[in-house]
């Protein structure tokens, strides 16, 4: 049933995927898809986009963290950018070849070749050790100079052992020539640390001095953006290009109405939300990176406002960006808490389609 159903091109989804999401995974007729990994991994999920400014822009989203729920923040994002604004979206996860079921323990995301065709790549990866087929499609997209956006742990989105090929897309590659990996060449940073205490202290959005009238803050306030989620570390200044957007003010605790907490932990303030570019021959691909995400991050408005909008920007449309983007979620969104899962607890994971009915 599947199957059948992902080769039927809608004629009307901002109307299909408002009601029961029931055909929110349909594919374009010119959509590519993964081979089927011993016979159990079905295509990948693509959203047709609705009209609006996107329209036209193909967006492949990669989820495959195991402490953050990536798979809740992508699958909105991803029906988000389809039905509000009309991106085309392909949306990847990490599949179990032998169930068919979403589990970021095994390094393995069919459907990668639709980086061939894309637009703009979000990612939201963790310490993934992906096979070199699968790291070549985003090699090759890479090599392009495409933009990117990255979320959370994709500042470590890779772990690829010395004497692979891909081994300097690692977060911890030590060579000269790719220092500190994916995160840090072309996001802007690799895992340094946890800044606020992990699951006890909170993250409030403030706006960087001088950035109020960046078009990817558009509607979005100073103070507006909370997560439960700590402000990671980085090094300051950021390398390069880096121009933060955004600071995170570490709070006392997970609750939104909680102060700041005093002392050197908020002075100065870690950025959490940047843009950047990165080489590629000639051209310099344009970056959006947040070190926030967490689906329980994706709770607020404010921060789904400031992705959507990164991703206007990204691919060129930052005219285009409303003064209040519209990210009303689309159909239901119940974040989970975050944290690590035992391995058996993987096993009564969905299915990708299942995220979008």
């Amino acid at each position: 049933m599947t199957a059948r159903l992902l080769r039927i091109v809608p004629q009307a989804l901002a109307v299909t995927i408002a009601t029961a999401m029931t055909l929110a995974s349909l594919a374009p007729s010119d959509a590519t898809t993964a081979p089927a990994a011993e016979g159990t991994a079905d295509p990948p999920v693509v959203l047709r986009g609705s009209d609006g400014p996107g329209r036209g822009k193909h967006v492949v989203l990669i989820s495959g963290d195991q402490e953050y729920r990536s798979e809740e923040t992508i699958s909105q994002l991803a029906k988000i950018l389809a039905h509000r604004h009309g991106f085309t979206c392909t949306v990847l996860f990490t599949v179990d070849p032998k169930t068919g079921t979403i589990n970021p323990n095994i390094p393995n995301i069919p459907g990668l070749e639709a980086l061939a065709k894309a637009d703009l790549m979000v990612i939201f990866t963790r310490f993934l050790n992906l096979p070199d087929e699968q790291m070549a499609a985003i090699d090759a997209y890479l090599a392009s100079g495409r933009p990117v956006v990255g979320l959370r742990t994709a500042t470590h989105a890779f772990n690829i052992p010395a004497g692979r090929k891909y081994h300097r897309y690692s977060w911890n590659y030590k060579g000269a020539d790719y220092e500190g990996g994916f995160g840090r060449q072309v996001l802007g940073e690799t895992w340094i640390a946890h800044h606020g205490a992990h699951g006890k202290e909170g993250t409030r959005g403030r706006i960087a001095p001088g950035q109020k009238e960046h078009p990817i803050l558009r509607g979005v306030a100073d103070g507006a953006i909370f997560g439960p989620t700590d402000v990671y570390a980085v090094r300051l200044p950021l390398p390069g290009d880096s121009t933060p957007l955004l600071l995170g003010e570490v709070t006392a605790s997970l609750e939104p109405t909680s102060p700041a907490v005093p002392g050197k932990k908020n002075d100065p303030m870690m950025p959490i939300a940047w843009t950047k570019t990165y080489a590629a021959g000639e051209r310099r691909g344009r970056v959006f990176t947040t070190t926030m995400g967490a689906s329980q991050d994706f709770a607020s408005e404010g921060l789904r406002r400031l992705i959507v909008n990164a991703c206007y920007w990204a691919v060129g449309l930052e005219d285009h960006i409303p003064t209040a983007s519209n990210v009303e979620i689309v159909g239901t969104f119940r974040p989970s808490p975050f944290g690590f899962r035992k391995p058996e607890a993987w096993r009564d994971s969905p299915k990708p389609l299942e995220l979008f009915r």
